[in-house]
């Protein structure tokens, strides 16, 4: 049996980016993202305001292959509003991918393909508040990081001991 070769520090684990890395570029290449950047990083790529109200659906290329058509699924409340962005969000995408990349932006309520992907929410769902620890659990991870003399490394030391006591046994 043959052991994996371990590379550096790794010892044979791979980092999580790389086992990601293909199917994220398989998935945003199916919608047309030849550059996975602007999913990932959309709200840095055109500004908070206007992620709050548009997301990136669709990049789909002419026949004649000179510049492609971005499109923008939207709220029918934003629609105008986004309307009249066009020309700044197209300067931004394109600053995103290098080169004029994309030559129009379209602006859609719905998805391209059907009602059914049109489901607007555009804010991320509140985190679920965590149930405070057991008061034995802290204590015990107190006691675990009580021999740091680094103030920071023992307040993550013990955040990570409260972690790893009050999970769950399965």
């Amino acid at each position: 049996m043959k052991q994996p070769r371990s590379n550096g520090t790794t010892r044979g684990f791979s980092r999580a980016v790389s086992l990601m890395q293909t199917r994220i570029r398989e998935a945003s290449e199916s919608r047309g993202f030849a550059v996975s950047r602007l999913l990932t990083h959309w709200e840095e790529i055109v500004g908070q305001q206007t992620a709050s109200i548009a997301r990136p659906v669709n990049v789909s290329y002419g026949r004649n292959g000179m510049g492609a058509t971005l499109t923008l699924l939207t709220t029918g409340s934003m629609a105008p509003i986004l309307e009249m962005q066009k020309e700044q969000i197209l300067q931004k995408v394109n600053g995103c991918y290098g080169y004029r990349a994309i030559a129009r932006v379209k602006v859609t309520q719905t998805a391209p393909t059907g009602f059914s992907d049109g489901q607007v929410a555009f804010s991320h769902a509140p985190k679920a508040e965590k149930p405070a620890p057991a008061p034995e659990v802290v204590e015990q991870a107190r006691d675990i990081g009580q021999g740091v003399g680094d103030d920071g490394l023992r307040q993550a030391l013990e955040l990570l001991a409260t972690n790893v006591l009050s999970k769950r046994k399965t």
